[in-house]
Protein backbone atom coordinates (compact mmCIF):
# COMPACT_ATOMS: atom_id res chain seq x y z
CA UNK A 1 0.00 0.00 0.00
CA UNK A 2 1.64 3.53 -1.10
CA UNK A 3 2.54 5.70 2.00
CA UNK A 4 0.12 8.68 2.67
CA UNK A 5 1.97 11.55 2.64
CA UNK A 6 1.30 15.63 3.41
CA UNK A 7 2.01 18.71 1.32
CA UNK A 8 1.04 22.31 1.96
CA UNK A 9 -1.30 23.86 -0.35
CA UNK A 10 -1.82 27.59 -1.48
CA UNK A 11 -6.04 27.92 -1.13
CA UNK A 12 -5.49 31.24 -3.58
CA UNK A 13 -3.86 29.62 -6.57
CA UNK A 14 -3.24 26.37 -5.69
CA UNK A 15 0.85 26.00 -5.11
CA UNK A 16 1.66 22.86 -3.96
CA UNK A 17 4.78 22.72 -1.29
CA UNK A 18 6.73 20.25 0.49
CA UNK A 19 6.71 22.46 3.31
CA UNK A 20 4.59 25.21 5.24
CA UNK A 21 5.64 28.87 4.13
CA UNK A 22 4.45 32.14 4.95
CA UNK A 23 3.86 33.63 1.61
CA UNK A 24 3.00 31.84 -1.24
CA UNK A 25 6.15 32.25 -3.69
CA UNK A 26 3.33 32.04 -7.02
CA UNK A 27 0.47 34.53 -5.80
CA UNK A 28 2.57 36.40 -3.10
CA UNK A 29 -0.60 36.08 -0.41
CA UNK A 30 0.64 35.47 3.15
CA UNK A 31 -0.84 32.67 5.34
CA UNK A 32 -2.61 30.62 2.47
CA UNK A 33 -0.97 27.18 2.21
CA UNK A 34 -3.60 24.81 4.16
CA UNK A 35 -1.83 21.33 5.03
CA UNK A 36 -3.49 18.54 2.86
CA UNK A 37 -2.89 14.81 3.09
CA UNK A 38 -2.01 13.14 -0.57
CA UNK A 39 -1.53 10.19 -1.54
CA UNK A 40 0.66 9.10 -4.69
CA UNK A 41 -1.23 8.05 -8.00
CA UNK A 42 -1.10 4.68 -8.95
CA UNK A 43 2.02 3.95 -11.57
CA UNK A 44 0.61 3.78 -15.15
CA UNK A 45 1.41 1.82 -18.66
CA UNK A 46 4.04 3.44 -20.25
CA UNK A 47 2.30 5.12 -23.77
CA UNK A 48 3.37 5.37 -27.03
CA UNK A 49 5.17 7.79 -28.03
CA UNK A 50 2.95 8.53 -31.16
CA UNK A 51 -0.88 7.89 -30.92
CA UNK A 52 -2.97 6.88 -33.85
CA UNK A 53 -6.16 8.36 -33.02
CA UNK A 54 -5.03 11.63 -31.19
CA UNK A 55 -7.06 14.62 -31.75
CA UNK A 56 -7.37 17.21 -34.92
CA UNK A 57 -7.80 20.77 -34.96
CA UNK A 58 -11.10 21.66 -36.84
CA UNK A 59 -10.50 24.58 -39.33
CA UNK A 60 -12.68 28.06 -38.60
CA UNK A 61 -14.71 27.63 -41.95
CA UNK A 62 -15.72 24.27 -40.50
CA UNK A 63 -16.85 24.61 -37.12
CA UNK A 64 -20.95 24.82 -36.68
CA UNK A 65 -22.32 27.45 -35.32
CA UNK A 66 -24.10 26.23 -31.75
CA UNK A 67 -28.02 27.33 -30.84
CA UNK A 68 -27.98 28.19 -26.81
CA UNK A 69 -31.24 26.99 -25.67
CA UNK A 70 -32.42 29.27 -23.08
CA UNK A 71 -35.42 28.89 -20.40
CA UNK A 72 -37.07 30.87 -17.85
CA UNK A 73 -35.68 29.87 -13.83
CA UNK A 74 -39.06 31.64 -12.64
CA UNK A 75 -38.11 34.55 -11.24
CA UNK A 76 -37.53 37.13 -13.77
CA UNK A 77 -34.62 39.70 -12.15
CA UNK A 78 -32.08 36.11 -11.92
CA UNK A 79 -32.63 35.61 -15.86
CA UNK A 80 -31.67 39.06 -16.68
CA UNK A 81 -28.38 38.76 -14.46
CA UNK A 82 -28.03 35.22 -16.30
CA UNK A 83 -28.60 37.30 -19.83
CA UNK A 84 -32.23 36.08 -20.84
CA UNK A 85 -32.49 32.56 -19.04
CA UNK A 86 -30.84 29.48 -18.26
CA UNK A 87 -28.28 28.39 -20.95
CA UNK A 88 -28.35 24.25 -20.90
CA UNK A 89 -25.59 22.42 -19.96
CA UNK A 90 -23.86 25.19 -18.26
CA UNK A 91 -22.05 25.66 -14.57
CA UNK A 92 -23.91 28.47 -12.73
CA UNK A 93 -22.01 29.49 -9.11
CA UNK A 94 -23.80 31.79 -6.96
CA UNK A 95 -21.50 32.67 -3.62
CA UNK A 96 -22.47 35.00 -0.56
CA UNK A 97 -22.50 35.29 2.98
CA UNK A 98 -23.97 32.89 5.16
CA UNK A 99 -27.40 33.46 5.73
CA UNK A 100 -28.04 35.88 2.79
CA UNK A 101 -30.74 33.77 0.92
CA UNK A 102 -28.73 31.61 -1.74
CA UNK A 103 -30.44 28.26 -0.61
CA UNK A 104 -34.02 29.86 -0.63
CA UNK A 105 -33.18 31.18 -3.85
CA UNK A 106 -32.01 28.06 -5.36
CA UNK A 107 -34.92 26.03 -3.83
CA UNK A 108 -37.59 28.53 -5.57
CA UNK A 109 -35.54 27.61 -9.02
CA UNK A 110 -35.15 24.33 -8.63
CA UNK A 111 -39.01 24.12 -7.51
CA UNK A 112 -40.17 25.90 -10.41
CA UNK A 113 -38.25 23.76 -12.81
CA UNK A 114 -39.31 20.47 -11.28
CA UNK A 115 -43.01 21.30 -12.77
CA UNK A 116 -41.75 20.50 -16.36
CA UNK A 117 -38.33 18.66 -15.87
CA UNK A 118 -36.38 16.53 -14.03
CA UNK A 119 -34.19 18.41 -11.21
CA UNK A 120 -31.84 16.84 -8.34
CA UNK A 121 -31.74 18.86 -5.04
CA UNK A 122 -28.04 17.35 -4.01
CA UNK A 123 -27.59 18.73 -0.32
CA UNK A 124 -24.85 17.97 1.56
CA UNK A 125 -25.22 20.81 4.52
CA UNK A 126 -29.24 19.55 5.15
CA UNK A 127 -30.90 16.94 5.15
CA UNK A 128 -33.92 15.91 3.20
CA UNK A 129 -36.55 16.91 5.92
CA UNK A 130 -34.92 20.49 5.88
CA UNK A 131 -35.10 21.30 2.51
CA UNK A 132 -38.60 20.11 2.77
CA UNK A 133 -39.39 22.47 5.84
CA UNK A 134 -37.85 25.26 3.55
CA UNK A 135 -39.91 24.17 0.47
CA UNK A 136 -43.20 24.16 2.62
CA UNK A 137 -42.32 27.20 4.35
CA UNK A 138 -42.14 29.37 1.06
CA UNK A 139 -45.22 28.20 -0.62
CA UNK A 140 -43.80 26.36 -3.40
CA UNK A 141 -44.28 23.13 -4.86
CA UNK A 142 -41.60 21.30 -6.39
CA UNK A 143 -43.40 17.90 -5.68
CA UNK A 144 -41.83 16.26 -8.72
CA UNK A 145 -38.26 17.38 -7.50
CA UNK A 146 -35.37 14.99 -6.24
CA UNK A 147 -33.80 15.45 -2.86
CA UNK A 148 -30.80 13.67 -1.75
CA UNK A 149 -28.51 13.67 0.93
CA UNK A 150 -24.87 12.80 0.44
CA UNK A 151 -21.43 14.49 0.15
CA UNK A 152 -19.79 11.96 -1.97
CA UNK A 153 -19.62 13.03 -5.40
CA UNK A 154 -18.63 9.03 -6.81
CA UNK A 155 -21.68 7.84 -4.92
CA UNK A 156 -24.11 10.58 -6.16
CA UNK A 157 -22.77 10.89 -9.90
CA UNK A 158 -25.27 8.08 -11.03
CA UNK A 159 -28.50 10.35 -9.59
CA UNK A 160 -26.91 13.12 -11.07
CA UNK A 161 -26.55 11.54 -14.70
CA UNK A 162 -30.57 11.06 -14.84
CA UNK A 163 -31.75 14.28 -14.21
CA UNK A 164 -31.72 17.42 -16.52
CA UNK A 165 -30.92 20.11 -13.56
CA UNK A 166 -28.73 19.79 -10.60
CA UNK A 167 -28.20 21.88 -7.42
CA UNK A 168 -25.49 21.48 -5.30
CA UNK A 169 -25.61 22.95 -1.62
CA UNK A 170 -22.48 23.10 -1.73
CA UNK A 171 -19.25 22.98 -3.44
CA UNK A 172 -17.54 22.42 -0.86
CA UNK A 173 -19.20 20.24 1.65
CA UNK A 174 -19.07 17.62 -1.09
CA UNK A 175 -15.76 15.39 -2.23
CA UNK A 176 -14.31 12.54 -4.51
CA UNK A 177 -12.61 9.24 -3.35
CA UNK A 178 -10.08 9.91 -5.92
CA UNK A 179 -8.73 11.85 -3.09
CA UNK A 180 -7.80 11.39 0.38
CA UNK A 181 -7.89 15.14 1.09
CA UNK A 182 -11.00 16.72 3.52
CA UNK A 183 -13.93 17.90 1.73
CA UNK A 184 -13.89 21.61 1.28
CA UNK A 185 -9.89 21.37 0.69
CA UNK A 186 -8.25 23.23 -2.30
CA UNK A 187 -7.65 19.77 -4.29
CA UNK A 188 -11.46 18.51 -3.54
CA UNK A 189 -12.79 21.66 -4.58
CA UNK A 190 -11.08 21.73 -8.17
CA UNK A 191 -11.60 18.03 -8.45
CA UNK A 192 -14.96 18.39 -7.77
CA UNK A 193 -15.42 21.10 -10.01
CA UNK A 194 -13.73 19.33 -12.85
CA UNK A 195 -16.10 16.43 -12.72
CA UNK A 196 -18.96 18.38 -12.78
CA UNK A 197 -17.64 20.39 -15.62
CA UNK A 198 -17.23 16.72 -17.56
CA UNK A 199 -20.36 15.51 -16.77
CA UNK A 200 -21.73 19.21 -17.90
CA UNK A 201 -20.36 19.29 -21.07
CA UNK A 202 -20.93 15.61 -22.34
CA UNK A 203 -24.93 15.24 -20.95
CA UNK A 204 -26.05 18.55 -21.45
CA UNK A 205 -27.18 18.73 -17.80
CA UNK A 206 -27.27 22.51 -16.32
CA UNK A 207 -25.71 22.70 -13.03
CA UNK A 208 -26.28 25.50 -10.27
CA UNK A 209 -23.44 25.43 -7.33
CA UNK A 210 -23.65 27.23 -4.23
CA UNK A 211 -20.27 28.68 -3.23
CA UNK A 212 -19.31 29.94 0.47
CA UNK A 213 -17.15 32.93 0.77
CA UNK A 214 -14.21 34.10 3.05
CA UNK A 215 -14.10 36.73 5.02
CA UNK A 216 -13.19 39.33 2.54
CA UNK A 217 -16.07 38.64 0.78
CA UNK A 218 -14.64 36.41 -2.38
CA UNK A 219 -15.07 33.01 -3.06
CA UNK A 220 -13.56 30.00 -0.79
CA UNK A 221 -11.13 27.81 -2.87
CA UNK A 222 -8.48 27.77 -5.87
CA UNK A 223 -9.47 30.56 -8.36
CA UNK A 224 -9.84 28.05 -10.93
CA UNK A 225 -12.95 27.04 -9.46
CA UNK A 226 -14.24 30.89 -11.10
CA UNK A 227 -12.62 29.95 -14.31
CA UNK A 228 -14.36 26.04 -14.79
CA UNK A 229 -18.07 27.89 -14.06
CA UNK A 230 -19.65 29.45 -16.89
CA UNK A 231 -21.40 31.99 -15.29
CA UNK A 232 -20.41 33.42 -11.44
CA UNK A 233 -23.00 34.96 -9.44
CA UNK A 234 -22.74 37.21 -5.89
CA UNK A 235 -25.57 37.10 -3.77
CA UNK A 236 -24.95 40.56 -1.75
CA UNK A 237 -26.86 42.16 1.16
CA UNK A 238 -26.90 42.58 5.31
CA UNK A 239 -28.18 40.06 7.16
CA UNK A 240 -31.15 42.83 8.73
CA UNK A 241 -32.10 44.68 5.05
CA UNK A 242 -34.50 43.10 3.31
CA UNK A 243 -33.26 44.41 0.00
CA UNK A 244 -30.85 42.16 -1.67
CA UNK A 245 -28.31 42.35 -4.81
CA UNK A 246 -27.64 39.76 -7.36
CA UNK A 247 -24.58 40.63 -9.91
CA UNK A 248 -22.83 38.70 -12.53
CA UNK A 249 -18.93 38.86 -11.90
CA UNK A 250 -18.53 36.25 -14.82
CA UNK A 251 -20.88 35.31 -17.55
CA UNK A 252 -20.59 33.56 -20.79
CA UNK A 253 -23.52 33.95 -22.36
CA UNK A 254 -24.83 37.25 -21.20
CA UNK A 255 -23.17 40.71 -20.10
CA UNK A 256 -21.38 41.03 -16.61
CA UNK A 257 -23.04 44.41 -16.03
CA UNK A 258 -26.45 43.09 -14.89
CA UNK A 259 -27.60 43.80 -11.47
CA UNK A 260 -30.94 42.21 -9.78
CA UNK A 261 -32.32 43.64 -6.93
CA UNK A 262 -34.68 41.36 -4.46
CA UNK A 263 -36.51 41.44 -1.82
CA UNK A 264 -36.19 39.28 1.13
CA UNK A 265 -40.09 37.96 2.82
CA UNK A 266 -41.88 35.53 3.93
CA UNK A 267 -42.84 33.94 0.80
CA UNK A 268 -38.74 33.77 -0.08
CA UNK A 269 -36.65 35.83 -2.22
CA UNK A 270 -38.98 38.10 -4.67
CA UNK A 271 -37.74 40.05 -7.50
CA UNK A 272 -37.91 43.94 -7.19
CA UNK A 273 -39.08 45.09 -10.94
CA UNK A 274 -39.97 48.73 -9.64
CA UNK A 275 -36.54 49.55 -8.25
CA UNK A 276 -36.80 53.59 -8.97
CA UNK A 277 -37.16 54.35 -4.98
CA UNK A 278 -34.75 51.93 -3.84
CA UNK A 279 -31.58 54.04 -3.98
CA UNK A 280 -32.93 57.01 -3.54
CA UNK A 281 -33.96 58.57 0.02
CA UNK A 282 -37.54 60.20 0.59
CA UNK A 283 -35.62 63.68 2.27
CA UNK A 284 -33.24 64.31 -0.75
CA UNK A 285 -32.58 67.62 -1.72
CA UNK A 286 -32.93 68.66 2.21
CA UNK A 287 -29.66 67.93 3.66
CA UNK A 288 -26.15 69.30 2.37
CA UNK A 289 -24.04 66.47 1.18
CA UNK A 290 -25.97 64.08 -1.53
CA UNK A 291 -26.63 64.08 -5.05
CA UNK A 292 -28.28 61.87 -7.62
CA UNK A 293 -26.58 60.26 -10.66
CA UNK A 294 -28.56 57.73 -12.87
CA UNK A 295 -26.44 54.73 -13.32
CA UNK A 296 -25.74 52.27 -16.36
CA UNK A 297 -25.89 48.63 -14.87
CA UNK A 298 -26.03 46.39 -18.03
CA UNK A 299 -29.31 47.26 -20.05
CA UNK A 300 -31.45 49.24 -17.25
CA UNK A 301 -30.41 52.59 -15.66
CA UNK A 302 -30.76 53.15 -12.39
CA UNK A 303 -31.21 56.36 -10.81
CA UNK A 304 -28.38 56.49 -7.18
CA UNK A 305 -28.23 58.82 -4.33
CA UNK A 306 -24.85 59.59 -3.30
CA UNK A 307 -24.20 60.76 0.05
CA UNK A 308 -21.40 62.24 1.86
CA UNK A 309 -20.64 63.10 5.74
CA UNK A 310 -17.91 65.60 6.70
CA UNK A 311 -16.85 66.08 9.56
CA UNK A 312 -13.09 67.88 11.34
CA UNK A 313 -10.60 65.75 11.53
CA UNK A 314 -9.51 65.21 15.49
CA UNK A 315 -6.46 63.72 14.23
CA UNK A 316 -3.28 64.83 11.73
CA UNK A 317 -4.15 62.49 9.23
CA UNK A 318 -7.81 62.90 7.67
CA UNK A 319 -10.00 59.63 7.39
CA UNK A 320 -11.49 58.65 4.17
CA UNK A 321 -13.95 56.02 4.30
CA UNK A 322 -16.27 54.88 0.88
CA UNK A 323 -18.67 52.29 0.83
CA UNK A 324 -20.25 51.63 -3.37
CA UNK A 325 -17.43 53.89 -4.17
CA UNK A 326 -13.70 52.70 -4.87
CA UNK A 327 -11.64 54.32 -2.48
CA UNK A 328 -8.69 55.14 -4.82
CA UNK A 329 -11.09 57.15 -7.10
CA UNK A 330 -12.66 59.19 -4.25
CA UNK A 331 -9.35 60.08 -2.77
CA UNK A 332 -8.67 61.42 -6.85
CA UNK A 333 -11.72 63.41 -6.82
CA UNK A 334 -10.79 65.30 -3.29
CA UNK A 335 -7.66 66.35 -4.80
CA UNK A 336 -9.01 67.23 -7.75
CA UNK A 337 -11.68 69.17 -6.14
CA UNK A 338 -8.44 70.81 -3.87
CA UNK A 339 -6.12 72.15 -6.66
CA UNK A 340 -8.71 72.56 -9.39
CA UNK A 341 -11.98 74.16 -7.40
CA UNK A 342 -10.00 75.46 -4.13
CA UNK A 343 -12.14 73.88 -1.85
CA UNK A 344 -10.55 72.93 1.43
CA UNK A 345 -10.86 69.32 1.96
CA UNK A 346 -7.56 68.57 3.58
CA UNK A 347 -8.42 69.27 7.37
CA UNK A 348 -11.87 66.88 6.78
CA UNK A 349 -12.68 63.30 7.43
CA UNK A 350 -14.93 62.28 4.47
CA UNK A 351 -17.38 59.22 4.61
CA UNK A 352 -19.35 58.61 1.81
CA UNK A 353 -22.34 55.86 1.06
CA UNK A 354 -24.00 54.65 -2.33
CA UNK A 355 -27.95 53.89 -1.37
CA UNK A 356 -29.12 50.91 -1.09
CA UNK A 357 -25.67 49.26 -1.39
CA UNK A 358 -25.06 49.25 -5.12
CA UNK A 359 -21.51 49.32 -6.17
CA UNK A 360 -20.82 51.86 -8.84
CA UNK A 361 -17.57 51.20 -10.39
CA UNK A 362 -18.35 53.15 -13.80
CA UNK A 363 -16.84 56.57 -13.96
CA UNK A 364 -19.70 58.65 -14.52
CA UNK A 365 -20.55 58.87 -11.15
CA UNK A 366 -17.75 61.04 -10.72
CA UNK A 367 -19.12 64.19 -11.15
CA UNK A 368 -22.16 63.48 -8.60
CA UNK A 369 -19.38 62.46 -6.01
CA UNK A 370 -17.98 65.87 -7.12
CA UNK A 371 -21.17 67.79 -6.04
CA UNK A 372 -22.18 65.86 -2.78
CA UNK A 373 -18.82 66.84 -1.83
CA UNK A 374 -18.68 70.61 -2.57
CA UNK A 375 -22.02 70.28 -1.10
CA UNK A 376 -21.21 69.21 2.26
CA UNK A 377 -17.91 71.40 2.69
CA UNK A 378 -20.33 74.54 1.26
CA UNK A 379 -23.52 73.28 3.49
CA UNK A 380 -25.68 73.78 0.94
CA UNK A 381 -27.72 71.22 -0.74
CA UNK A 382 -28.28 70.06 -4.17
CA UNK A 383 -31.80 70.53 -5.38
CA UNK A 384 -33.88 67.30 -5.52
CA UNK A 385 -34.84 67.34 -9.03
CA UNK A 386 -31.78 67.66 -10.25
CA UNK A 387 -29.24 65.06 -11.71
CA UNK A 388 -25.59 64.90 -12.62
CA UNK A 389 -23.17 62.36 -14.49
CA UNK A 390 -19.67 62.78 -16.39
CA UNK A 391 -16.50 61.35 -16.16
CA UNK A 392 -13.84 63.76 -13.91
CA UNK A 393 -10.16 63.84 -15.27
CA UNK A 394 -7.14 65.09 -13.23
CA UNK A 395 -7.18 68.53 -14.85
CA UNK A 396 -10.58 69.38 -13.74
CA UNK A 397 -12.36 68.56 -16.85
CA UNK A 398 -15.87 66.92 -17.30
CA UNK A 399 -15.07 64.51 -19.82
CA UNK A 400 -17.67 62.54 -22.18
CA UNK A 401 -19.68 59.49 -21.36
CA UNK A 402 -21.43 56.32 -22.72
CA UNK A 403 -25.38 55.90 -22.88
CA UNK A 404 -25.94 59.55 -22.37
CA UNK A 405 -28.98 59.60 -23.76
CA UNK A 406 -30.40 56.62 -22.35
CA UNK A 407 -29.63 58.61 -18.76
CA UNK A 408 -30.88 61.50 -19.76
CA UNK A 409 -34.35 59.66 -20.75
CA UNK A 410 -34.13 58.05 -17.66
CA UNK A 411 -34.14 61.31 -15.74
CA UNK A 412 -37.33 62.50 -17.39
CA UNK A 413 -39.06 59.34 -16.21
CA UNK A 414 -37.96 60.24 -12.67
CA UNK A 415 -39.59 63.43 -12.84
CA UNK A 416 -35.90 65.35 -12.83
CA UNK A 417 -36.27 68.80 -13.77
CA UNK A 418 -32.22 69.59 -14.61
CA UNK A 419 -29.42 67.35 -15.32
CA UNK A 420 -25.99 67.82 -15.43
CA UNK A 421 -23.79 66.56 -17.81
CA UNK A 422 -20.85 66.93 -20.27
CA UNK A 423 -20.58 68.99 -22.69
CA UNK A 424 -19.33 66.71 -25.35
CA UNK A 425 -22.95 65.15 -24.56
CA UNK A 426 -25.19 67.93 -25.17
CA UNK A 427 -25.34 67.62 -28.88
CA UNK A 428 -26.45 64.32 -28.66
CA UNK A 429 -29.35 65.17 -25.81
CA UNK A 430 -30.88 67.91 -27.45
CA UNK A 431 -34.17 66.13 -28.33
CA UNK A 432 -34.98 65.87 -24.15
CA UNK A 433 -34.43 69.85 -23.58
CA UNK A 434 -38.54 70.50 -24.23
CA UNK A 435 -39.16 68.04 -21.12
CA UNK A 436 -35.56 68.49 -18.83
CA UNK A 437 -33.29 71.44 -18.55
CA UNK A 438 -29.80 70.50 -19.87
CA UNK A 439 -26.80 71.83 -18.07
CA UNK A 440 -23.53 71.16 -19.84
CA UNK A 441 -20.40 71.66 -18.36
CA UNK A 442 -16.54 71.20 -19.27
CA UNK A 443 -15.11 71.58 -15.71
CA UNK A 444 -15.73 70.47 -12.35
CA UNK A 445 -15.68 74.66 -11.32
CA UNK A 446 -18.35 75.23 -13.88
CA UNK A 447 -20.61 72.45 -12.11
CA UNK A 448 -20.27 74.35 -8.79
CA UNK A 449 -21.12 77.56 -9.59
CA UNK A 450 -24.37 75.63 -11.63
CA UNK A 451 -25.58 74.40 -8.50
CA UNK A 452 -24.93 76.69 -5.87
Amino acid sequence: MPKTTTQFVCSECGYASPKWLGRCPECGKFNTLIEEAVSPAPAKKAQSAFRLNSTRPTPLREVQYERYERISSGIGELDIVLGGGIVRGSLVLVGGDPGVGKSTLLTQVAAHLAEEHKVLYLSAEESCSQVKLRCERLGVGGGGMLLLNETCLDNAEEAICEAEYVIIDSIQAVYTEALSSAAGSVGQVRECAAKLMRIAKSRGITFFLVGHVTKEGTLAGPKVLEHIMDTVLYFEGERTENFKILRAVKNRFGSVQEVGVFEMSDRGVLGVSDYSSLFLSESRGEAAGAAVTPSETGNRCMMVEIQTLMTKTSYGLPRRMSLGIDLNRLIVLIAVLEKRCGLPLGSQDIYLNAMGGIKLNEPSADLAVCAALASAERMKPVDRYTALFGEVGLTGEVRSVSFAEKRVNECVKMGFKRVVLPAKNAKACEKFKDKIELVPVSYVSQTIKALF
